[in-house]
């Protein structure tokens, strides 16, 4: 296959309205079987180098980036698997930093067809295996190609039962569970805490961001059960101050004067996760200098999280895409920037918290450009429109159909001091970057992935 043969294989095993992330429970876990069983005709690629597996509602992503920075500068080769994308599916799949050539991603998802006929041959009950499955599996066979020393692996969707958890991790890290995903993982914090914690293996360390105490007595309890060590945040380990500056301590380790590029009091939490890993990986025998922490911390870059993308106006970008992200945005907002002005820039997946998005962000704008038709799932214009007026009376709330649209008419209108800020999900971001010539997408793989 060549790389758009390969996304046309993918698109017809795509499901979640095209999110290219498979609902684990559709199938009753089958899809975790189908997994391992691919993982197994393929020789265990994922038992090839180290890994880390990362869950959490918010800054999973930001967390295993931090982490991979910090281990690259260490000197380590490392394997990056995360999701969504912003611009290219291959971005899903970094070597050191890289996403994975696309001559590269169509010769392992032709080996990869290959097994699956070979699945579905044997084991027709369990149907084909999902794009998410396929993907995630090319991701481990990428790495152990590659000779990859370590990986750092991104949960899809919730833990217990999604793709990656084929993997026996050196280490598992949960970061701040919040209300995500609910029609799926459940609608309390202990019911999203559990499948979160299906990540735990036996015997293997975990750590955890501190928690509200439903989800933490979960994770201590899974911890408990499975016998593996534990270290939750603000217990075993703490961090205080801010991006620019924090301390991070854990048992044995003290390290001050910290400075992280991605800004807002969020990433210092994310940063702790992150660091609270190397002790554990360290006895793996993956072990990080106190310079490769500072200078791995300081370069980390991981776009689309709270990014400026010009200045005079001033337009930041972020995906803030459920409750508790909209509120660590607009609390980021106010100590990272100054403005006259707020030019809020909204687009939200219509499975989404629409009401309590909008609420947390309410605060810093009295105009809402609200944005439809970024992605396949994405709520109307009307409802965003609708829940903005019925929290910002008198405000003004006008609809668009696109990113670009919305952002000239921000940009016509905003002064030179005011701030324009483009969120409410990834497919935002990637729109927005793009329309502004920072980044391209390649409108034949699109086409091929969205029709």
């Amino acid at each position: 296959m060549d790389y758009i043969e390969a996304l046309r294989f993918l698109r017809d095993r795509a499901g979640y309205d095209r999110g290219f992330v498979a609902n684990p429970f559709a199938d009753e876990g089958i899809g975790l079987q189908r997994t391992a069983w691919l993982c197994a005709a393929l020789g265990h690629p994922q038992q090839h180098y180290r890994s880390v597996h990362i869950a959490g509602t918010k800054g999973k992503g930001s967390t295993a980036a931090m982490l991979a920075a910090v281990l690259r500068t260490a000197g380590y080769r490392v394997g990056l698997y995360t999701s969504p994308h912003l611009h290219t599916l291959r971005e899903r799949v970094q070597i050191d930093s890289q996403p994975i050539a696309p001559e590269t991603f169509g010769q392992l998802m032709a080996e990869l067809a290959a097994v699956d006929a070979a699945l579905q041959a044997e084991r027709p009950a369990w149907g084909p295996a999902t794009a998410f499955e396929l993907v995630t599996v090319l991701a481990f066979l990428a790495f152990a190609r590659a000779t990859v020393d370590v990986a750092v692996i991104e949960v899809g969707l919730g833990g217990r039962l999604d793709a990656t958890n084929v993997i026996l991790p050196d280490v598992a890290a949960i970061t701040r569970i919040g209300y995500d995903h609910m029609a799926i993982l459940g609608s309390t914090l202990d019911a999203i805490a559990r499948e979160k914690a299906g990540i735990v293996k036996p015997g293997r360390p975990v750590v955890s961001s501190p928690q509200e105490p439903d989800a933490a007595a979960v994770i201590e309890a899974v911890a408990r059960e499975r016998a593996a060590p534990l270290w939750l945040g603000g217990r075993e380990w703490q961090v205080e101050g801010s991006w620019q500056d924090f301390v991070f301590r854990c048992p044995g380790l003290e390290l001050a004067g910290l400075a992280v590029a991605l800004c807002g009091a969020h990433q210092v939490e994310n940063a702790g996760v992150a660091l609270a890993t190397l002790p554990w990986l360290a006895e793996a025998g993956i072990a990080a200098s106190e310079e490769a922490v500072r200078l791995g911390l300081a370069s980390v870059s991981w776009p689309g999280r709270l990014e400026v993308l010009r200045e005079r106006p001033l337009i930041v970008v972020d995906g803030a895409h459920n409750r508790e992200s909209a509120q660590r945005l607009a609390q980021a907002v106010c100590e990272a920037f100054r403005w006259n002005r707020l030019w809020l820039v909204l687009g939200v997946l219509r499975d989404k918290e629409i009401e309590r998005i909008v609420g947390a962000l309410a605060p810093l704008a009295n105009t809402c450009f609200a944005v439809e038709g970024f992605a396949p799932r994405a709520a109307t214009a009307e409802r965003l429109m609708e829940a903005w007026k019925s929290l910002v009376p008198g405000g003004e709330a006008k609809a668009f159909r696109s990113v670009s649209e919305a952002l000239a008419e921000a940009l016509a209108r905003a002064a030179s001091d005011d701030l324009v800020l483009v969120t409410g999900s990834l497919g935002m971001v990637a729109a927005a970057r793009e329309a502004l010539g920072i980044a391209t997408s390649d409108p034949h793989e699109q086409e091929v992935l969205f029709g």
